[in-house]
């Protein structure tokens, strides 16, 4: 099997992983596929958390036998019993020949383990193919199961000026239908989603998911110290159908009674917030939160990743809100840096997304 063969087979098997986004957290993606005589007889991919891995479901899904195959998988079979069963002994059982693995997992439970059952069974095992292209996939497992605490993104939208409302607050809308619509996927990829109060109070914001096809409503988190949450509130009249969780320094009893959970904090310490969201198993937060709620998640220091949608206007105004509020940095050495960063363009909006680079 020639390097560009194993290539395209691994490029498949991440496609596959791709299609559990959203319904396996806090898992990793994973795909899986098994090739024997130059032709794939079976493919798989992690489809629910809970439910099998991507190795079981492309054995479920062969159509003919296995034995002496080659196997692709996107992250290292798992050789601990969680919810299921190793999947590293499934696949000795089924006597496959040789796997090769794009990325070993840093879990405790698995790291080289899955790989070292495989070798001990005589199975020739090959890692590090693509495995960059994995990484970047499964950047919210690999953040939450190495700290415990969820990988955290913002996402505004703003102007070429670098506005995101108007001086009157007027904001819909900056960017198109294009930007929108991935945005909602963007929603389904995290567990949580999380905004100030303001946001909700004068947009009165749905913090929804509104995609075709399955999809998962995140966990809304609302910001909001003095507790100023209208009970009228969509998130609240909604909120025994979509978790609505709020943090803040006050509790009402009338607010938990129509379905509202209420996290108190005698002052609001988003790296704390995040400990305990971690602790829930939450993996991942999404923050939509306007200028201020932007500020102070980076000066806390729990960003992981930056979304911005530039769309082809001008606001101008000294007084018109820009994305991120707060005290911000003295100086341009003390800037936030941005690594990773990836281009796409939705009709005439430009996405510019990339990872915050943390201090070594």
């Amino acid at each position: 099997m020639t390097e560009t063969e194993k290539q395209n087979y691994m490029k498949r098997a991440i496609e596959l992983a791709q299609k559990g986004e959203g319904f396996v957290n806090p898992n990793p993606l994973v795909g899986a596929l098994i090739v024997k005589d130059g032709k794939i007889i079976g493919e798989g991919y992690h489809m629910q958390y809970g439910g099998p891995h991507a190795e079981v479901n492309a054995f479920n899904h062969a159509t003919e036998d296995v034995e002496g195959a080659t196997m692709f998988v996107t992250l290292e079979p798992c050789a601990h019993y969680g919810k299921t069963p190793p999947c590293a002994l499934k696949i000795i059982e089924k006597k496959i020949k040789k796997v090769i693995v794009a990325k070993t997992d840093p879990n405790p439970l698995v790291n080289m383990k899955g790989i070292k059952m495989l070798q001990d069974a005589g199975i020739e095992v090959e890692y590090g193919l693509m495995s960059d292209e994995v990484e970047l996939q499964n950047e919210i497992f690999l953040k939450y199961i190495q700290t415990k605490t969820p990988f955290v993104s913002i996402k505004y939208a703003m102007t070429l000026d670098g506005k995101i409302a108007t001086r009157t607050k007027d904001s819909k809308w900056i960017s198109n239908e294009q930007s929108r619509a991935y945005v909602h996927q963007l929603r389904n990829k995290h567990m949580a989603i999380m905004v100030g109060i303001n946001t909700v109070i004068e947009d009165d914001a749905k913090l929804n998911t509104r995609l075709d096809g399955p999809h998962r409503d995140p966990i809304r988190i609302i910001l909001d110290p003095e507790l100023r949450l209208p009970k009228t509130a969509f998130v609240v009249r909604t909120a025994k159908t979509q978790p609505t969780w709020v943090v803040s320094k006050r509790y009402d009893q009338s607010l938990v009674d129509l379905g509202v959970r209420i996290i108190q904090m005698a002052e609001i310490d988003l790296k704390q917030l995040m400990k305990q969201l971690g602790e829930e198993k939450i993996d991942s937060v999404f923050i939509e939160g306007g200028s201020y709620t932007h500020g102070l998640a980076l000066e806390s220091g729990i960003v992981d990743k930056v979304y911005t949608f530039i769309a082809p206007k001008l606001i101008g105004g000294k007084d018109a809100l820009t994305p991120v509020g707060g005290k911000g940095v003295a100086l341009m050495s003390q800037a936030y840096q941005i690594t990773n960063i990836r281009y796409r363009a939705f009709g005439e909006d430009l996405l510019i997304s990339g990872n915050i680079l943390k201090e070594q």
